[in-house]
Parts: structure tokens; sequence; C-alpha cells
């Protein structure tokens, strides 16, 4: 089992930014992947940003790359999400998730391939 707890979120205005963070705990030894998900009010949870755990390779959901930089602290068993020039439609629930197993760059986009997740971190960005 692997526990995830995020942290970092909150309300900011529009062009500001937010780090939320991702902290692993259990068998992380195992760990492939490592991503972020958010999920907006009345929307479909949507992929955001992947890191592979070994080697940092990192994939991005197209319409945020540029804005959202993924990153993984290996000694700490945490992965951040620097979020930039936010805007009111960043506004979700943001998670974390972990991947025991092998992903392809594509599949590391899918929410069906992770296997731990936590509970959540709110991002609130005003107008």
């Amino acid at each position: 089992q692997v526990h995830l707890v995020e942290s970092g979120g909150g309300l900011v205005q529009a062009g500001g930014s937010l780090r939320l963070a991702c902290a692993a705990s259990g068998r992380t030894s195992g760990v492939y992947a490592m991503g972020w998900f958010r999920q907006a009010p009345g929307k479909n949870r949507e992929f955001v940003a992947a890191i592979i755990w070994d080697d940092g390779r990192a994939y991005y959901a197209d319409s945020l790359k540029g804005r959202f930089t993924i990153s993984r602290d290996n000694a700490k068993n945490t992965m951040y999400l620097q979020m930039n020039n936010l805007k009111p439609e960043d506004t979700a629930v943001h998670y974390c998730a972990a991947d025991d197993d092998y992903c392809s760059p594509h599949g590391c986009s899918e929410s069906t391939e992770y296997d731990y997740w936590g509970r959540g971190t709110q991002v609130t960005v005003s107008s």
C-alpha cells in the first residue's frame, strides 16, 4: 500500500502561482509513476501531469504545457506541481496518484492506470 497526502492548495488571484506537494509513504519502492489529476465541479476528472519516478521523465496535458511543471524529490518521497499564471478555469480539486506498474506516455495520462490516490487539495483561482 502507498499512502498519498496532498498539500499546498488554496485561494489565489488570476495570474498568481501555487505549488502543490504530494507526500508518499508506505511501499513507495514499487512506484513506477506518479501523476496529478484535477476535477472541477460538474466535470470529469482530467489529467494534469505525470512523472516517472526513477528518471524524472514528465508528461503534461497539452493545454497546460508551459504553465505547470511537475517534479519530484526522491529522497523525500514527494512530488510537486508548480502552477504559474493560474486562471479561473484551473479551479478544481487536485489529486495525486501513484502507479505500481509500467505506463506508456499515453497510459500515464489515464486515471484508470493508477493504483493509489490522495484525498485531494482544493485550488481556487479568483478573477
